[in-house]
């Protein structure tokens, strides 16, 4: 789970814009085959940008939008055979021209519609579809690669808030995080983990967005330093996470691996409970922006937590190494 802040959300209907509060790679260097890596577990920012707009809600009855055939989920490439960049770039798009013919990637595929915007009382044009251009949060570092300088992260990708959809990439970057409060999981709600992250500096470039996680390269892994750890697959039995839930500090709490998912199609590859009595009275268990921290058992690196059961804080789920590495 990474906790996104600020993700932009701008209603193309003449509104103002409104923030929302909310939860293919290319030159990647081959981390597949690393014999060794980092376990990181301490929390970075993460900012990300789409590849186009997302249209992540539509206001009931008829608008252009939807009369245009736009859906939600959509994603609009293009925009009168321009290419889209941004929200605000998109909206200077549709001044130009009393219609807008837009190239949409939907389900995998890409078709084109044709869109009649309308002129509010201050003329101008607006579909009456709410659009997200970016998303930026906190999560958890979970390896990185000191022979390529590769990192990879929460294990699971980042979705947009209101449409489930993982949000398609165009580019971003880790940001240094330190955590300042903790809101405690309880039966039935997701704690989260609270922190800051600073906007101005970048510790390493994203490379991809993916349902296994997101990846990049380190500008220098000096922060990150740390011993490397032979990777491995879990079993049942004893185990142990790192978690950064407190200021700077990455510290290792005992965990119990209870059972193997070996044909699991996303990344949910076993299920965990938390056994550490700190870190129960601490955050109740997993919660949000914990994703991302290393699992590691009889000194093997053998995966990362991805989710929490929300009927029960102190169980959820952790993807193995294998398959990370994979979706690197």
């Amino acid at each position: 789970m990474i906790r996104l802040y600020g993700a932009l959300a701008k209603r193309i209907c003449g509104a103002a814009a409104a923030f929302l509060l909310c939860c293919a790679a290319v030159g990647a260097a081959d981390v597949s085959g690393a014999k060794s890596l980092v376990p990181v577990g301490h929390t970075v920012g993460i900012k990300l940008f789409s590849k186009g707009v997302m249209v992540v809600k539509m206001p009931d009855g008829e608008t252009p939008a939807r009369n245009g055939g736009l859906r939600t989920g959509d994603v609009i490439l293009e925009c009168g055979g321009a290419p889209v960049t941004s929200v605000e770039q998109f909206q200077s798009l549709l001044q130009e021209d009393g219609s807008a013919d837009l190239r949409v990637s939907r389900n995998g595929g890409e078709l084109a519609i044709r869109v009649e915007p309308e002129r509010n009382e201050d003329g101008v044009c607006q579909i009456g579809a709410w659009i997200r251009d970016s998303m930026a949060g906190i999560g958890t570092l979970t390896w990185y690669d000191p022979d390529s300088g590769k990192f990879g992260a929460l294990g699971h990708g980042v979705t947009d808030v209101d449409t489930g959809l993982l949000m398609p990439f165009q580019d971003g970057s880790i940001l240094p995080s330190t955590v300042k409060a903790v809101k405690k999981g309880e039966r039935g709600a997701a704690g989260e983990l609270r922190g800051d992250f600073d906007l101005t500096r970048d510790l390493g470039a994203l490379y991809a967005n993916t349902n296994w996680g997101v990846f990049g390269t380190l500008d220098g892994g000096a922060a990150f330093a740390g011993e490397p750890m032979p990777t491995g697959q879990p079993v049942k039995g004893a185990a142990r996470i790192l978690s950064n839930v407190r200021g700077d500090e990455v510290a290792s709490y005992a965990v119990e691996i209870t059972r193997i998912l070996p044909d699991s199609s996303d990344e949910r590859d076993m299920e965990i409970t938390v056994t550490d009595a700190d870190l129960l009275a601490l955050t109740g268990g997993i919660v949000q922006g914990m994703s991302g921290s290393p699992i590691v058992q009889d000194g093997k690196f053998v995966g990362a937590v991805t989710h929490v059961l929300l009927q029960d804080p102190a169980r959820g789920y952790g993807i193995s190494m294998e398959n990370m590495l994979a979706a690197a």
